[in-house]
């Protein structure tokens, strides 16, 4: 994990005023790679709707309205990079209730649908948000997107949490990777997850983001075919957290 300068220097450049000077830097010495970034999740994005989602996205819609009819795709307003508001596209999971836009899924959540807890387990309820991508809301890789009711309660108890904001939110991240994700349930989750993508967001590059992206392609591929073949899925793969860039104590 970071150790307690590295947090202490996010945390200043969040929370003491360094934000605008940070900014700068970063644009000055990522700049090329932040065009290719673009350039990249324009291109994948086009290749995957036209190839793959031209065909899975249906199949995928044709499932969720067997199993429980209404709305085929959920679009919620989440927090985007600087923090402006986008409408996150995905896959409805859950039955249409009153609670969904303010109130996080929990384990075991009875509002969650049986092929709506499959969509989320193997993460293929996010790839409508390549429409995001393309309309460059998001991109591929980058810090997961939260409810504006989230980002408030996590910013609350993390000091200068918003610091993963200084980049577009993505389908997938670092911290996905790292088998956080869904609920949040205590500090710890939220602080480890905000460690990651705050280690994102200061060292992220092409080649991280092509490791991020065959680790989520990796552990998607696992879940399924481990569903399918009738096999208990394992902890993802195990060897995910030792493959990927380490965040250590120094």
């Amino acid at each position: 994990m970071m150790n307690k300068s590295e947090i202490l220097s996010i945390h200043r450049t969040s929370a003491d005023g360094d934000a605008p000077r940070f900014l700068r830097t970063y644009v000055d010495t990522k700049g090329n790679y932040l065009v290719a970034k673009r350039m990249f999740d324009i291109f994948f994005s086009t290749f995957f709707l036209l190839f793959i989602g031209s065909w899975l996205l249906p199949l995928l819609s044709i499932v969720i309205w067997i199993d429980s009819g209404g709305p085929l795709f959920f679009v919620q307003k989440r927090v985007g990079k600087s923090g402006r508001t986008f409408n996150c596209i995905k896959f409805r999971t859950m039955v249409v209730n009153k609670d969904a836009n303010n109130k996080q899924a929990e384990v075991n959540d009875a509002r969650i649908t049986r092929v709506g807890k499959f969509l989320r387990n193997s993460s293929l309820d996010e790839l409508p948000q390549f429409l995001n991508v393309v309309i460059g809301d998001m991109s591929i890789v980058g810090p997961r997107p939260h409810m504006h009711s989230d980002c408030i309660r996590f910013s609350s108890s993390v000091a200068g949490y918003k610091f993963r904001n200084f980049v577009k939110p993505g389908i997938t991240g670092l911290a996905q990777v790292k088998e956080f994700r869904g609920p949040t349930i205590d500090f710890e989750s939220i602080f480890h997850r905000y460690q990651y993508d705050a280690f994102y967001v200061r060292n992220c590059n092409f080649w991280l983001d092509m490791r991020i992206i065959r680790k989520t392609a990796a552990q998607t591929i696992h879940f399924i075919f481990s569903k399918l073949s009738g096999n208990r899925p394992t902890e993802e793969t195990a060897n995910i957290k030792e493959e990927l860039v380490p965040i250590n104590a120094s």
